[in-house]
């Protein structure tokens, strides 16, 4: 009886490894005559062992490529292209970078430089493309804070001359763009970025990784500070600053009726001038009041909320500031107030989500009529209560 053979048939690295160098060789050429990307990552291979000379001129070669073409790219060939940017950008960052980060860089800049092309012969209608270019961001900020300022020079330059795209891109790299590096960038802007709106959004990011509050509100234009939101963000800043009486003048700007704060009828007229405050406004002020010392008055605020709009948050707050067995009373009490709330499906979310299983199947039992017409979330509260509450799960049209 012949020997059973111990190599597995499952495909793994640990596998293929039996096939040896020469029989993996000759199955990759063969895949990759049909396979255009295939090809260019085994060249790519090759030419991260021969060096990373070697290795940036490849990538160079095809990053060129790519910029002067002007075929328009349907969405059955994006994810084909996408591909081909991600595996170039990985090269970039995994094999270039470690060898020649000054020359990794510069490769990375003209990477992104394709996006303004890219974007406007590719049909992205999922925004697979845009995604692509943002997930790479924070691999360009880290890059650039390993090497010398000589070294990002065009990176620089390629800031100057697109701030739509880099305001964006800063955005997406989030913390991988730390305050010094955020500082050499403003330090090279020219007083000219400033005059579009652009060029101050990009200033406004740079300001906010940089951690210069000043800098930042001074670009806050007056009618943006009217609007409840960036009113809140102003407000917020300004507190962790602990500048306490200028974060009341930003919440009480949005207490102005203006372009950016109106409430509007389903026409186009505004109805009463009111202002129309927001849930980032309100948490603001109740930060803004705890700030000052009115730590009652906050309190009372988070409950006006809870009541209002059966907000979880909210309660949470309220309850976190409570002395211990004083917060077990004040819950019986917010749970007693959902139990009569008349929407019955609000005060079931907040029940379910808390989660308060008992008191959502005694809502459920107590105000069947209801439980039996509501339908959005209904199976799966039911499903989440047929174990302990079979009653309730079958008023709220629980099935097998």
């Amino acid at each position: 009886m012949a020997r059973q053979s111990r190599i597995s048939t499952r495909l793994s690295a640990s596998s293929l490894v039996h096939l040896g160098a020469p029989r993996l060789a000759d199955l990759l050429i063969e895949a990759g005559a049909g396979n255009a990307n295939l090809k260019r990552r085994l060249r790519l291979e090759l030419a991260a062992e021969a060096g990373p000379a070697v290795l940036a001129l490849e990538i160079d070669k095809r990053l060129t490529a790519l910029a002067a073409a002007r075929t328009r790219v349907s969405w059955r060939k994006r994810g084909e292209l996408i591909e081909d940017l991600e595996a170039h950008h990985r090269m970039i960052v995994e094999r270039l970078a470690p060898e020649a980060p000054a020359d990794a860089l510069a490769v990375l800049v003209r990477w992104f430089d394709l996006y303004p092309g890219l974007a406007a012969r590719v049909k992205d209608t999922k925004g697979e493309l845009v995604v692509a270019f943002e997930k790479a961001a924070p691999d360009l900020f880290i890059l650039a804070d390993t090497v010398v300022e000589a070294a990002r020079l065009d990176l620089v330059d390629a800031v100057h001359r697109r701030p739509q795209d880099y305001g964006r891109w800063i955005a997406a790299a989030g913390d991988a763009l730390g305050p010094d590096l955020a500082r050499s960038f403003l330090a090279s802007l020219h007083a000219a970025s400033r005059r579009t709106p652009a060029g101050r959004n990009l200033v406004r990011r740079l300001a906010d990784r940089a951690q210069d509050l000043d800098l930042w509100l001074s670009l806050v234009a007056p009618e943006q500070a009217g609007s409840p939101d960036i009113a809140a963000d102003i407000a917020r800043r300004l507190l962790a600053a602990g500048r306490v009486a200028e974060a009341r003048a930003a919440l009480e700007a949005a207490l102005s009726p203006s372009p950016m704060n109106r409430r509007w009828t389903f026409g186009h007229n505004p109805r009463d001038g009111a202002p129309r405050l927001t849930p980032a406004w309100e948490a603001a002020s109740i930060d803004l009041l705890d700030a000052e010392g009115r730590r009652d008055e906050a309190q009372a605020l988070r409950w006006d909320l809870f009541e209002r709009d059966l907000s979880a948050p909210a309660l949470r707050d309220y309850l976190a500031r409570l002395p211990d067995f004083d917060d077990v009373e004040a819950l019986d009490r917010a749970f007693a107030y959902a139990a009569a709330h008349p929407d019955f499906e609000a005060a079931m979310n907040l029940l379910m989500d808390w989660p308060a299983h008992r008191e959502a199947a005694s809502l459920a039992l107590s105000r069947p009529r209801e439980a039996r017409t509501a339908k959005s979330m209904a199976a799966d509260w039911a499903s989440r209560l047929i174990q302990r509450f079979p009653d309730a799960a079958q008023i709220l049209g629980y099935q097998a």
